[in-house]
């Protein structure tokens, strides 16, 4: 049994033998992906030794001491969040041994293709097709509000490839190479100025069978296992104490005595308990993970770190007063990452703002913590039953 003690070892012979401040930083990402200590709870081969995942915390803590680089995970979080959890789960040993390697060590960035146009919210509406030839798909259609497609060389798609059926049975799940003939990527300007969403249109893109992840037709339970992972990864993440956007107000509050008011001091009291709240909450939810699978509790970590970004940006600006409304830079961009704490306020008001629409909109998620977490009834319907070419458009 791999326990703390084995892993410290396991480290310490890694950092031996591929010393941090001699090593190329692909060589010794590649080397700790190789020894298992990627993700330690996945399966020894495939960046891990079968080991509890409470224990990722043991290397963490010995490679940062050790000054080991990362793999930059919010560059590449799509991938490490929610695209290889999926493969993990559904993949043939081919395609994990072919793509979880590179995503871990941040080689290939990965994309979300889901969200349509005409199914954002009813995500199990979406309309892009794909049509067997062969051993390949003919796909075809358009996504919406994929972050990073400009830098992506990988995508998780989903696509219909049954229109007489009802539409949560007639979808399927493939990987899609971003650099085919047919994907073409637009970016999507948005309120802070910068596109790190795009709009993806695919023409007649040819996606090798050999690429399909899980059965013809069952994309939809494919596609729960990312959601799921999608939304622990946005509002589980791991922060310190006083960590993220709740400690820069803080901060400020502190440096800057002569913006204070006793309104905005009660404000800034209840944000911080809800923040600790919700950071202890997240601790609980990774804990809860240990023991399978992530489940609905996700949505509503997600709902709050959507709620309070937003009310917690809005004091920010409020507390600034007129500097609050100054904006440092408008310029169009096509960033990699999101950067909260490193921007100014304005940023950081404006882009919050997203963050109650990605990865389910909140009312989406709403409903999905009444019904799955709380049990209530759920909302009527009149979809379920009938074939996806049918519904009224």
């Amino acid at each position: 049994m791999t326990d703390a003690t084995e892993l410290r070892r396991r480290t310490q012979e890694l950092l031996a033998a591929h010393p941090p401040a001699s090593t190329d930083r692909t060589a010794f990402l590649e080397a700790r992906f190789d020894a298992g200590l990627a993700w330690v709870h996945y399966p020894a081969g495939l960046g891990g030794l079968d080991a509890p995942r409470s224990l990722q915390a043991v290397v963490d803590a010995e490679l940062a001491a050790a000054g080991a680089p990362d793999n930059d995970p919010r560059r590449i979080g799509i991938g490490l969040g929610m695209a290889a959890p999926t493969i993990l789960a559904y993949g043939t040993e081919e395609q994990k041994r072919r793509f979880l390697r590179p995503l871990w060590v941040g080689q290939e960035v990965w994309c979300q293709l889901f969200s349509e146009p005409g199914a954002g919210s009813d995500l199990a509406a979406l309309g892009t097709r794909a049509v067997r030839d062969g051993d390949t798909w003919v796909v075809n259609g358009q996504k919406v509000w994929t972050s990073s497609a400009h830098v992506a060389r990988w995508a998780i798609l989903i696509a219909r490839t049954d229109p007489d059926v009802p539409k949560h049975r007639g979808i399927t799940y493939f990987l899609c190479d971003m650099t085919d003939p047919g994907v073409e990527v637009r970016p999507l300007r948005q309120i802070t100025g910068e596109a790190e969403f795009n709009e993806v249109f695919l023409t007649h893109v040819r996606i090798p069978d050999a690429h399909r992840l899980g059965e013809v037709g069952d994309g939809w339970k494919v596609a729960q296992t990312t959601l799921n992972n999608e939304r622990v990864a946005i509002g589980g993440a791991r922060i310190p104490r006083e960590g993220g956007m709740i400690g820069t107000v803080s901060r400020t509050w502190r440096e800057r005595p002569e913006l204070r008011t006793h309104d905005l001091h009660q404000r800034l009291l209840d944000l911080w308990v809800d923040a600790e709240v919700a950071r202890m909450t997240g601790e609980r939810l990774r804990q809860q993970l240990v023991a399978g699978q992530p489940g609905p509790e996700g949505s509503g970590m997600k709902l709050a770190f959507a709620r309070l970004n937003q009310e917690i940006s809005g004091l920010e600006v409020e507390l600034l007063g007129e500097e609050g409304l100054l904006y440092g830079d408008w310029t169009m961009r096509r960033p990699e990452l999101v950067d909260f704490t490193g921007r100014d306020a304005g940023y950081r008001y404006l882009r919050s703002k997203g963050n109650s629409i990605e990865g389910g909109t909140s009312e989406v998620l709403l409903n999905i913590v009444a019904e799955r977490v709380l049990g209530l009834p759920p909302e009527p319907r009149n979809d379920k039953d009938v074939a996806w070419k049918d519904l009224a458009r």
